[in-house]
């Protein structure tokens, strides 16, 4: 272990700048993963991560100590307290934070299997949400607008909980161009479909279609889709969250194949 007391550091002021500037992470082609289980979760999938650093504290935390040894034979920095709280990524700091090079997906496929395309989703807890259901749900292909939220930022990280390392995540694309020559069934959801999710078929092939959390689906990808739903409300909210639109409808073609046998 390399024991850092001094804020001047470089490598301790390097792991500052990515904590502070999603500029910086982006540039540098680096995330940042906050916590045992995340850490852990990108050891079990792709082996030690770039760097490691824990708190002084957390030396005396057997969780963290047993993934430790899980990362050997890297040797992680030990900071005080209170360097490391400026670069924790969460109010309360969790001991061990970690540097990767960010995942980049390969290519789209030619031919794309059942995915999501997610529009101009904002919020990072909704659009981590919604990768850990869709992770849940079997499904591979993320693909994101072009104007959505980074998902390799921490706080969609940690709303993931380790999702991120079961998907191949394609962001900056063109979702009207990925529905035009998808060669399943584009479903898209909207508020006033006359077709609820529960009476739509939704097993076979297909790109499931979520928007965002004001302007909802745009009329472009509306206007390309083979089916419109929406989610039954009997009570008196305007809408549903849109991770937990994404949800329901992930489950239920869940359910939908259980049910069919397939």
């Amino acid at each position: 272990m390399k024991h850092i007391s001094s804020a001047d550091n470089a490598q301790y002021r390097n792991l500052l700048k990515l904590a502070q500037s999603s500029r910086e992470r982006r540039k540098a082609g680096l995330s940042l993963l906050d916590g045992v289980h995340l850490v852990s979760a990108y050891g079990e999938r792709f082996g030690a991560p770039m760097e490691v650093a824990i708190s002084e504290s957390a030396l005396a935390n057997a969780e963290i100590s047993a993934l430790l040894k899980s990362l050997q034979p890297l040797s992680p920095l030990v900071l005080p307290d209170g360097l490391f709280a400026a670069i924790s990524t969460v109010a309360t700091p969790t001991g061990i934070i970690a540097s990767i090079a960010t995942p980049r997906a390969p290519a789209l496929p030619a031919s794309l299997e059942t995915c999501l395309l997610l529009e101009d989703i904002q919020d990072p807890g909704n659009l981590g949400s919604i990768l850990r259901s869709a992770a849940g749900a079997g499904i591979k292909h993320i693909c994101l607008s072009k104007t959505s939220v980074h998902s390799w930022s921490p706080r969609v990280l940690r709303a993931g909980m380790g999702a991120h390392f079961m998907l191949d995540i394609h962001e900056q694309c063109d979702l009207v161009e990925i529905a035009r020559g998808f060669s399943g069934r584009v479903i898209v959801t909207v508020k006033n479909a006359q077709k609820s999710v529960f009476e739509t078929d939704l097993t076979g092939t297909l790109a499931m279609v979520f928007g965002n959390e004001g302007a909802g689906v745009s009329p472009e990808l509306q206007a390309i889709a083979h089916a419109a739903v929406t989610i039954p409300m009997p009570g008196a909210v305007e809408s549903l969250n849109v991770a937990a639109a994404a949800a329901i409808c992930l489950f239920e073609r869940v359910r939908q194949i259980k049910s069919s046998g397939n």
